[in-house]
């Protein structure tokens, strides 16, 4: 049952991460879990917001505490699409979330195992299971497409930027 609960959830933060990518924002979507249940789902908005905070992870995290009526997320599981970065695996430390599952790494800034490893270095009083890999190639590609449309528009517009001159 676990591989199978760990894809229906990363399903789950897909279908998160496509309402970001509807927005204009990166697709990365993030759920929480607690005792089998969604207690919280939320995806990037930070250029909707223009918050640099707004991290599906932390809004998902922020939404989960607000329904508990408290900080502590123990017993909690986090999916998520993208390896979480710094800041992002700081909040699931300090929210004591015990178990985080990946879809795609992120060489650049992953904070749960490939750049560094924020969620299980023991010098911290919380560590996390780390799961990686679920679902990696979907979501692995879904930020691709983004970010390779992302360069074409740009290019265009500097192209068009260039012949009305």
């Amino acid at each position: 049952m676990g591989q199978d609960k760990d894809v229906f959830y990363m399903k789950e933060a897909i279908a998160e991460a496509k309402k970001a990518e509807q927005l204009g924002e990166v697709p990365i979507g993030a759920v929480v879990v607690l005792n089998g249940e969604i207690l919280a789902s939320a995806h990037n908005l930070r250029e909707t917001e223009q918050s640099s905070i707004a991290h599906a992870e932390v809004l998902a995290i922020h939404e989960a505490c607000k329904k508990l009526g408290t900080w502590r997320l123990e017993g909690a599981e986090l999916y998520v699409t993208l390896e979480p970065c710094p800041m992002c695996a700081g909040a699931i430390m300090l929210s004591r979330v015990n178990r985080v599952v990946y879809g795609a790494t992120d060489p650049k800034g992953g904070c749960a195992g490939t750049f560094m490893n924020i969620l299980q270095d023991e010098r911290f009083n919380h560590q996390s299971e780390v799961v990686s890999g679920v679902l990696e190639e979907e979501c692995g590609s879904m930020l691709s497409t983004f970010f390779r449309k992302l360069r074409e528009q740009k290019k265009r517009a500097k192209k068009l930027g260039l012949e009305e001159q």
